[in-house]
């Protein structure tokens, strides 16, 4: 009798072994088959969340079929490693163990935000305002213009809107800091916030990257001579306050205006920077052409004709007007 009841005690232990091993495999080949979801799936994971309220958004977003599975197999093969709040797009057919390495590895969306060189500081920081997924609120304060490095910045959803401007101030501070120090020995300039004033207006004056060093040049030349910048975009932020664009063509009048901003009034650089200048309008005033230019007008084409005495500039702003008359009349 006692014989009889430990085979039958065996048999149910193999039974059971082989139930469990059947189990194991089947939920194995389960977390690693392809998933369900037929495009692409969006969705936030919130900060907090454990294991099975993961499982549970994924399973009703789709993402997953089984979210005792997930969960089950997350607790297996993560071995300890959390799964990372953020927002992810998870790509079509994604098996469970995908899914779940995407989180460990906390590849969420990342959103980009391009800030283009020459914007006043009022102007990035509206940027920024619009940027989506970012949160929290602005500085109470606009950054003082100069301040701003414009370039690529790379963010996830759930970044602040504070910690995208403090990235921007310190690759600034960075960047000055890194040109500065490899500045041209003949370069007159005595601090690096006078190059960020100089870029600055170099910067609103050429959109043609390979005249920024020789435009530098002209005003360098013209900083030397004691003679005034004569810079349009100095005026027109004496004008605005760089809070928004004119909108209209300077007047005689406006060229006239009492302000220290206005280079045609006063002589040598501005009281600070009239935007935030590019890291290649930086280098241009630190590393200028040599030239003995002093006058340039627009040539047409995008760029400038440059010239080094005013005889040859007249010429050069009589072929630029009559270049617009001929534009107007034919439109």
């Amino acid at each position: 009798m006692a014989g009889k009841l430990f085979r039958l005690f065996l048999l149910l232990l193999v039974l059971a072994v082989g139930l469990a091993g059947g189990a194991a495999y089947w939920g194995f080949t389960k977390f690693h088959e392809p998933g369900s979801a037929a495009a692409p799936t969006t969705l936030v994971i919130d900060q907090g969340m454990g294991v099975q309220a993961i499982a549970d958004k994924l399973a009703a977003a789709g993402v997953i079929r089984s979210p005792l599975i997930f969960a089950a197999g997350a607790r297996v093969y993560a071995e300890g490693r959390p799964l990372q709040a953020g927002e992810y797009e998870f790509p079509a057919r994604s098996s469970m163990r995908q899914v779940m390495q995407q989180m460990i590895d906390g590849a969420t969306i990342v959103r980009r935000l391009t800030i283009p060189e020459g914007l006043t500081s009022a102007e990035i920081v509206a940027l920024v305002a619009a940027a989506p997924g970012l949160e929290g609120a602005l500085p109470s304060a606009v950054p003082a213009d100069g301040t701003l490095l414009p370039e690529t910045y790379f963010y996830s959803k759930g970044d602040t809107r504070a910690q995208i401007l403090a990235r921007m101030e310190k690759a600034m501070a960075d960047t000055l800091a890194e040109l500065w120090a490899a500045r041209d020995e003949a370069v007159t300039l005595k601090t690096p916030e006078e190059a960020v004033t100089l870029a600055s207006i170099v910067e609103k004056e050429t959109g043609v990257a390979a005249e920024r060093p020789r435009v530098a040049s002209v005003f360098f030349n013209r900083l030397d001579r004691g003679m005034p910048l004569q810079s349009d975009p100095t005026v027109i932020y004496a004008l605005t306050d760089g809070k928004a664009p004119l909108n209209r063509s300077l007047t005689r009048a406006d060229l006239q205006l009492a302000d220290p901003y206005n280079t045609y009034g006063n002589a040598g650089l501005p009281p600070g920077p009239i935007a935030n200048p590019g890291r290649a309008s930086l280098a241009a005033v630190l590393h200028p052409d040599s030239t003995k230019d002093l006058y340039f007008v627009a040539d047409g084409t995008g760029g400038h004709a440059f010239a080094e005495t005013l005889e040859e500039h007249n010429r050069n702003v009589a072929a630029w007007r009559k270049l617009q008359n001929q534009q107007t009349q034919s439109q």
